[in-house]
């Protein structure tokens, strides 16, 4: 009897270890899927944090905004990410009311930084866009410290609510209990407004005005530097021979795409800037041959044709301007679009459900479906890293410094 009792009493233990419902293969596959995911999480957020400490050129001040997500990332990883997969495999919560009080604070707190950090970023490049002057200047160490305390202020007011009463956990606490977020409907408007929506809002808003600015300043850097490919001569003297532009918006474009061609290229002046070989021809006269000093076959016509012969450079580089803009909006189109489907894909699900719900008595609550949804928004803090850093080749480079020396 003794044997069977012991047994029985084994078996009990393994049902209270493992949900009757989950099979030991079942146990292992979602280990192991969402141990990768948290070490995945860990380890590129630690490389997001020491590639701006260690490398020299990612140490400006707007990537504090990026080390600041990044400590919210891994804080999910490590304090919230570990006990949903013991809460996940064992089906039920052993730990007791205040550890679980302190993990759901930790899961709201940690993931509202994380969202909120995504939209102090947003709104520092759009200032950085649209007025980039004036915010060089005022985007100091000490206001992107204050900006990003702010953050984390904000984060606290809204996870902090439920550990001071406003919540519907119960007073005695066992393992038939279920750890779960507060469903007092005032604080889930109140949490989910300030956690999600309203961000998700600002965000919105934000790129589309940054993606609007980003166009049109391209657009007009390129239609700015048009040149008319036929040039209208002037009568001249029989002695001189001049190539001058009639139209005087001519002459502002000439000097528009001057003053790009002197910006792409500092020890070069756009006099000096000429195709070799370049050849030109004016009022029905013979094509004069300027090599690469500036010099021609007559002398009164070096003054002359030295200038002119740069100019017959500049509708090739125009073309490759507007190349290179239309590659640039085609690349932040793609940034804002990765940026922002990322982060919607992942975190509004969950905010849909956990609106939805607590006013939806005869929804069906499907454990499996709420923690798909729940760790679909905790994988937006594993792609943050790689979203953020992936299209920065100083990122690429750290973190190949980082893993070399790591062997």
């Amino acid at each position: 009897m003794e044997i069977i009792n012991n047994t029985t009493t084994t078996d009990s233990d393994f049902q209270i270890l493992v949900k009757p419902s989950m099979s030991i293969l079942k146990a292992i596959i979602v280990v192991l899927t969402l141990g990768i995911i948290t070490i995945v999480t860990i380890i590129g957020n630690i490389l997001v944090i020491m590639s701006v400490f260690t490398y020299k050129p990612l140490r400006i001040v707007q990537n504090f905004f990026i080390v600041s997500l990044a400590i919210a990332d891994l804080t999910v990883a490590v304090l919230v990410m570990p006990l949903n997969i013991v809460y996940t495999i064992l089906g039920r919560w052993l730990l007791g009311l205040v550890i679980c009080e302190m993990w759901l604070t930790c899961d709201v707190l940690c993931c509202t930084a994380s969202i909120l950090n995504l939209c102090a970023i947003a709104l520092d490049r759009y200032r950085a866009i649209t007025d980039p002057i004036n915010y060089a200047q005022k985007r100091t160490f000490k206001r992107v410290i204050v900006m990003i305390i702010l953050v984390w202020i904000i984060s606290g007011i809204i996870c902090l609510p439920p550990l001071i009463g406003w919540n519907d956990w119960p007073n005695e606490f066992n393992e038939t209990n279920p750890c779960r977020l507060t469903e007092t409907l005032g604080y889930i408007i109140y949490s989910s407004f300030g956690s999600f929506y309203i961000p998700l809002l600002i965000m919105t808003l934000v790129y589309v005005k940054i993606f609007i600015a980003t166009r049109r300043r391209l657009r007009e850097r390129a239609v700015g530097c048009k040149i008319p490919l036929t040039l209208k001569p002037t009568v001249s003297r029989p002695l001189e021979r001049t190539s001058s532009f009639t139209p005087s918006e001519d002459n502002h474009n000439e000097n528009a795409c001057a003053d790009v061609m002197r910006k792409n290229s500092p020890s070069c002046d756009p006099s000096e800037c000429s195709d070799q070989g370049t050849s030109t021809k004016v009022a029905g006269e013979e094509s004069v041959m300027v090599d690469s000093s500036g010099g021609s076959k007559d002398p009164l016509q070096k003054e002359h044709y030295s200038g002119f012969s740069a100019v017959s450079s500049i509708p090739q580089f125009i073309e490759e301007k507007q190349k290179i803009s239309l590659s640039k909006e085609r690349r932040a189109a793609r940034t804002l679009g990765v940026i922002m489907g990322v982060f919607v894909v992942c975190w509004l699900p969950f905010f849909l459900m956990y609106v939805i719900l607590p006013f939806c008595n005869n929804c069906k609550k499907s454990p499996e479906l709420i923690n798909f949804i729940t760790w679909l928004g905790y994988v937006n803090s594993t792609l943050n890293p790689v979203i953020y850093t992936i299209f920065n080749i100083d990122f690429r480079r750290a973190f190949v410094r980082i893993l070399k020396c790591s062997k």
